[in-house]
């Protein structure tokens, strides 16, 4: 904790260069609930910083006809989402408000406009029809200065193929506090490519994208983006209408810019593991299975495997895949897909969590290609949609049954 509030106390000093003053606007509520929404999810529920409960608003009038905004900030310190929208600015200025309260209410309120004033002693009057309320703020000087998107250096990535990559790889990062360099997924940008992948040490989840054209890249750039940053930004990409977004870093933190929305991270500093050393090379017995068949199986099998293990057994023998599982508790039970399967016979166990998130991941559609080597190598899983520009491949590791 004291790393945190030393660099909270080394921000303080800083942070006097935003507005200050006694803010007065008008805001649509529509428009501000959108954004509200956008930062609460970062800001801190349990801290011991209580400013870190709080939104920071700051108001700017515009320039010549533009409009003033509204920016809205939050941030727990290891990230921050920074948001604004257009607002009738009285009187410019910066104030906090409690977040999680100051949401909760605006989602009660009706459509229509919504006055938000700075009082003294920090409180804050907001006032919508005959709606008045006013909350207990904090000051301003308080909240911690928010680190500012590099004005050079940046790269503009696809906002589709980021988010697919990120929504195929995100459920395979590792939980474990100790294991800190697999917390979060490796993206690996190259001049005509971007790759993302993850691993918990026990399955890895590997994703490509070719012909991506990607400006100033020499080489290959190799980013670690935490477990929560990357949650954060599926939300980002999946509400904006934006085709690119910007990406770029400095030392300590990650910024993605999407639309008109900043999000920050800081970096996981470590060492990913050598993820290309475990890819399968020589997984020659394969079977080819609809997706929503397998995930059918498995969801029935596995209803009577180990609570804790989670294991189900996968046979392979001549044109048909078996799948069993039993336990001392529940009983046991076999399912059977028929399928082309001419090489040796083969009996493999894995853990049917695994197998499912995976299914998830590629929609549950279209057909899979299972690839196996023997009973004590990794097993490796892909989509078998022809899709030549996205390589996506799944690899787990065996469980002994």
């Amino acid at each position: 904790m004291t790393i945190l509030t030393e660099s909270l106390e080394t921000d303080m000093s800083s942070s006097a260069i935003a507005p200050t003053g006694n803010l007065e606007i008008s805001v649509s509520r529509a428009e501000l609930l959108r954004e509200l929404t956008a930062a609460q999810s970062v800001v801190e529920r349990k801290t011991t910083i209580p400013i870190l409960s709080n939104f920071l608003f700051e108001a700017t009038l515009g320039e010549g006809d533009a409009p003033g905004r509204l920016t809205i900030t939050a941030t727990d310190l290891d990230q921050s989402m920074r948001t604004s929208c257009t607002a009738k600015v009285k009187k410019p200025g910066a104030c906090t408000i409690p977040a999680r309260k100051l949401y909760d209410y605006i989602k009660l309120l009706p459509e229509g406009e919504i006055s938000i004033k700075l009082m003294d002693n920090h409180w804050v009057q907001i006032r919508a029809g005959r709606s008045n309320t006013k909350m207990v703020g904090m000051a301003r000087a308080n909240f911690p200065q928010v680190p500012e998107f590099p004005t050079s250096g940046a790269y503009r990535l696809s906002v589709a193929s980021l988010k697919n990559m990120v929504s195929k790889t995100i459920f395979a990062i590792s939980n474990e506090e100790s294991r800190y360099t697999l917390n979060g997924a490796l993206l690996v940008l190259k001049a005509e490519s971007m790759a993302m992948v993850a691993t918990d040490g026990h399955r890895l989840a590997h994703i490509e994208k070719l012909g991506e054209t990607i400006d100033g890249i020499s080489g290959e750039k190799k980013t670690l983006i935490p477990r929560k940053a990357l949650a954060e930004l599926s939300s980002l990409l999946g509400a904006t209408d934006a085709e690119t977004m910007d990406f770029g870093d400095d030392d300590s933190t990650l910024f993605f810019k999407v639309g008109g929305r900043v999000l920050t991270s800081r970096k996981l500093t470590g060492q990913f593991p050598n993820y290309e050393a475990v890819l399968p090379r020589d997984n020659t017995k394969f079977v080819i299975v609809r997706s929503e068949d397998l995930m059918g199986c498995i969801q029935r099998v596995a209803q009577f495997a180990d609570e804790r293990s989670g294991a189900i057994k996968i046979r392979l023998e001549q044109n048909e895949l078996k799948l069993s599982s039993s336990s001392t508790d529940a009983g046991e039970s076999e399912d059977t897909i028929e399928t082309p399967y001419n090489y040796d016979p083969l009996v493999v166990g894995f853990n049917s969590q695994y197998l499912i998130d995976f299914l998830k991941a590629i929609g549950n559609t279209g057909e899979v290609r299972l690839e196996f080597k023997d009973a004590q190598s990794a097993g490796q899983m892909r989509p078998e949609d022809g899709n030549e520009d996205v390589k996506y491949r799944y690899i787990l590791m065996p469980m002994r049954i």
